[in-house]
């Protein structure tokens, strides 16, 4: 049987949480070129997730594919990004046609310390890591990924952020470790 060639996006944040999407055919996935790193925009007082062309920089995230290429409702929920082609993606998906990352847009952003990244939005990535990567891929998420200056804001108990998933206990543990690690202790 022979699967469609459907176009596939990179997920190297939210998108690697399968609980936040149902696209089909999601695998993990590697991209050299690409860093990721917290970006303000003028969109929003918070961080977004970004990623930024960097030669010979690899980061670990998830394929999907984008049935009939219809990328109206992914596009829809990455409204603050455009979509780039990617050329060295190490995925085990024989059926992977052209594979898109999502950048935010230039003109959108806005860098400063007024936009701090949401403990439920990290939450939510780091949930996905885990489960694709384990603990180990996680930390290389904190370990490849800049712009923790952009500081954080505890939301945990209400979340801004619209995909946010509950965290187990452990879990939790493990993001404020790691968040200590870099000298941002969540506070209450």
């Amino acid at each position: 049987m022979t699967l469609p060639r459907d176009p596939f996006f990179f997920g190297y944040g939210s998108l690697v949480n399968r609980a936040t999407h149902d696209y089909p055919r999601a695998s993990p996935a590697r991209v050299t070129g690409w860093a990721r790193g917290w970006r303000g925009t003028a969109l929003r007082r918070v961080a977004y997730l970004s990623a930024m062309p960097a030669p010979g920089t690899v980061i670990d995230g998830l394929i999907a594919a984008v049935p009939g290429g219809d990328w109206a409702a992914l596009d829809a929920r990455e409204a603050a990004y455009a979509r780039h082609p990617l050329h060295h993606v190490d995925h085990d998906r024989a059926d992977a046609a052209d594979i898109m990352i999502y950048q935010v847009e230039p003109r959108h952003i806005a860098d400063s310390a007024e936009h701090p990244i949401l403990l439920s939005y990290l939450d939510c990535v780091v949930q996905g890591y885990m489960r694709e990567f384990g603990e180990a891929g996680a930390l290389r998420f904190f370990e490849t990924t800049t712009g923790w200056e952009m500081g954080l804001r505890n939301d945990r108990a209400a979340p801004e952020y619209p995909r946010a998933q509950a965290l187990t206990e452990r879990d939790r543990a493990f993001v404020d470790a790691a968040l200590r690690d870099l000298g941002l202790a969540p506070k209450s």
